[in-house]
Parts: structure tokens; C-alpha cells; sequence
């Protein structure tokens, strides 16, 4: 049995720089995961390239399914050294305090939607800092 779970954040910056944010290598790898993590990004953005998110002491990595810019990007998701995909959906939409950010991320593991609930949460807690700052 899989569940999905919905994060939704207003951020306080334009879609473009959003988009950047979660697409561009060196952007992710300055918020994703604390700076003790020494996170590294690869990223082929396109449908059917892949990338990998590695910080000491784990990495992510998936396939990209859909990327249409400044808009939607969906791709698979799977941490090293397990065998169970999830599905991971980002919609981003102009708003009037910046751009509202949708992720859904589905075929979860009923047992793992807390942990990946409080992951998504403390990632994207260091996202406008980060935006603030990367002008």
C-alpha cells in the first residue's frame, strides 16, 4: 500500500529564480540539505535525464519525466541502497508574494510518508534564505 503526501510553500521571489532554485546543480546543492551534508548535484534537464542529489551521509537519485520550464517538473525519486521508486511532481505558480510551490510525492510507502513529510519540510525551510540571498 502506497500513500502520497502534498507540501505547499509561498516563496518570495519570481518563478524564474524558483525554477533556477530547483533545477540548476550548484542552486539545489546550496539549499537542499544543510551545508555539514557537503551536498553535490548532478542534473540532465530533460525528459529522460537523470539526477542525483549525494550529501554525505546519503543521495538521491531519478529520472526526469516531464520538465517544462518555469512551470512543472516531475521525475522519479529512489535513495541509494533501496529498491522502492516514488513519484515526486513540482508545480510552480506566479502569486502576489512571489510563487507558490506545489510538490506532490506520491507512491510512498505508507510507513515512510512522515519521514519524507518532515524531509520536504526542513528542505524547503532553507529555500527562502536561500532565494533572499542568490540574486
Amino acid at each position: 500500500m502506497t500513500s502520497e503526501l502534498t507540501v505547499r510553500r509561498t516563496l518570495p521571489a519570481p518563478v524564474d529564480r524558483v525554477w533556477r532554485a530547483l533545477t540548476e546543480p550548484k542552486a539545489l546543492a546550496a539549499w537542499f540539505w544543510p551545508d555539514r551534508f557537503e551536498t553535490t548535484v548532478d542534473v540532465d534537464l530533460r525528459a529522460g535525464g537523470r539526477y542525483r542529489i549525494h550529501g554525505k551521509p546519503m543521495a538521491v537519485s531519478g529520472e526526469y519525466l516531464e520538465v517544462d520550464p518555469m512551470t512543472r517538473l516531475v521525475f522519479t525519486w529512489r535513495w541509494d541502497g533501496e529498491t522502492h521508486e516514488s513519484l515526486v511532481t513540482m508545480t510552480l505558480h506566479e502569486s502576489a508574494e512571489g510563487t507558490d510551490l506545489v510538490i506532490v510525492h506520491e507512491r510512498l510507502p505508507e510507513a515512510e510518508v512522515d519521514t519524507h513529510a518532515q524531509g520536504w519540510s526542513d528542505c524547503l525551510d532553507r529555500l527562502p534564505g536561500y532565494l533572499v540571498s542568490a540574486h
